[in-house]
């Protein structure tokens, strides 16, 4: 009886695992500025087998929401306000409708907060701030709003860029795998700062070694790591570069860097975001200006990366881009033309081709996609 018993199991358990795992129906949070016509957070629904998006409501209210992060039990969506006296946001999200529920803001202790990040435990938010140099730590409620930022972390100096580097200028919170160390790359200090998270007290302190400096000039700006958790990359917005890096606890070290422009273009190096297939094999990086993303081949045992190709974004101003649980969907913001341009993506070369779908929304400039 027990071993029919467990067979039956057994088969069940075959046959019910596909099915889970075909979910194919995501909700697409798109942060904008307000600044033109946009009323705040647009909610998408996102088909991964289609490709195809279909609107669901607008959450307002907001000034400059634009880029916002997903609690790790998925039924909260945190968003900055990008703007001078800057704050950060709750919401509850509606697994049936998709509909944001705004529960509060909290000051970022910043100007000018630009990313947001909470760490595993769904207990702490962090809040990098561009205007004010600064990176501030807010504890979560019990019903998911947002207490008062219990530290304020502001750095110090500046780089050879008089025009983009004449202070520290926070642009992005990355917690490694283990939830304890994070990389705070400050493109006006021309360094990738370290930093310790308690994650039971909230506090943060320095790491080993407490930083990580970048060519004079660089700009470090967005940072990942690899699925393998051995890599990370930072893309470089002054210099249009890429740097990838050993990681091991908690300590970055380089191993190469490349350049995300062909040689020949003469324009202005403006990169942005930067993403690594969820299968490990290809990284994607935005290029404003010269309205690309870049394409790279990841070496399997050693992460180096060889070049494979440019994609026309088709729009202006690749601010964000996302690749999709599935690895089959590529969506970029494009700024300035006011549109998500939506691609299929070849999971064996990496290259990526226009589907003829976009979504338009004024000034989009972070995507998030919740299975």
């Amino acid at each position: 009886m027990k071993k029919t018993t467990f067979f039956l199991l057994a088969i069940w358990g075959i046959t019910y695992l596909p099915v889970f795992s075909q979910t194919t129906d995501c909700l697409l949070f798109v942060g904008t500025y307000t600044t033109s016509t946009s009323e705040g957070i647009y909610v998408y629904r996102f088909n991964t087998l289609t490709g195809e998006a279909t609107p669901v409501s607008v959450a307002k209210g907001i000034k400059n929401p634009s880029f916002q992060a997903i609690s790790p039990n998925k039924r909260l969506l945190y968003s900055v306000a990008e703007m001078n006296g800057g704050a950060v946001s709750a919401f509850a999200i509606d697994p049936k409708t998709g509909n944001l529920t705004l529960l509060n803001t909290q000051s970022a202790g910043g100007n000018g907060p630009c990313h947001v990040a909470t760490d595993k435990t769904g207990k702490w938010v962090l809040v990098g701030n561009y205007g004010g140099g600064s990176l501030s730590i807010l504890p979560v409620q019990p019903d998911g709003s947002l207490g008062a930022a219990t530290q304020t972390i502001q750095h110090q100096g500046k780089s050879v860029n008089a025009q983009r580097q004449e202070k520290p200028h926070v642009h992005s919170i990355n917690f490694a795998p283990d939830n304890r160390h994070i990389f705070v790359p400050d493109l006006g200090t021309d360094k990738i700062m370290t930093y310790q998270l308690n994650a039971k007290s909230g506090q943060l302190v320095a790491g080993v070694p407490p930083f990580w400096s970048a060519a004079p000039g660089a700009g470090p700006r967005h940072f990942t790591f690899h699925p393998n958790g051995k890599w990370a990359y930072v893309i470089q917005e002054l210099d249009a570069t890429i740097t990838g890096f050993d990681y091991k606890k908690g300590k970055i070290t380089a191993f190469q860097t490349v350049k995300t422009l062909p040689s020949d273009y003469t324009g202005r190096q403006w990169c942005a975001d930067i993403h690594i297939s969820p299968d490990g094999q290809f990284l994607y990086g935005s290029n404003r200006v010269h309205e690309s993303l870049v394409i790279f081949k990841i070496a399997p045992k050693t992460g180096q990366l060889t070049y494979v190709g440019h994609q026309d974004v088709l729009g202006k101003t690749p601010r964000n881009f996302m690749i999709d649980p599935t690895g089959k969907w590529v969506l970029v913001a494009n700024q300035d033309s006011d549109n998500v341009v939506i691609f299929s993506r070849d999971t064996q070369t990496g290259n990526l081709t226009p589907t003829g779908r976009e979504i338009k929304v004024a000034m989009p400039v972070c995507l998030n996609l919740l299975p």
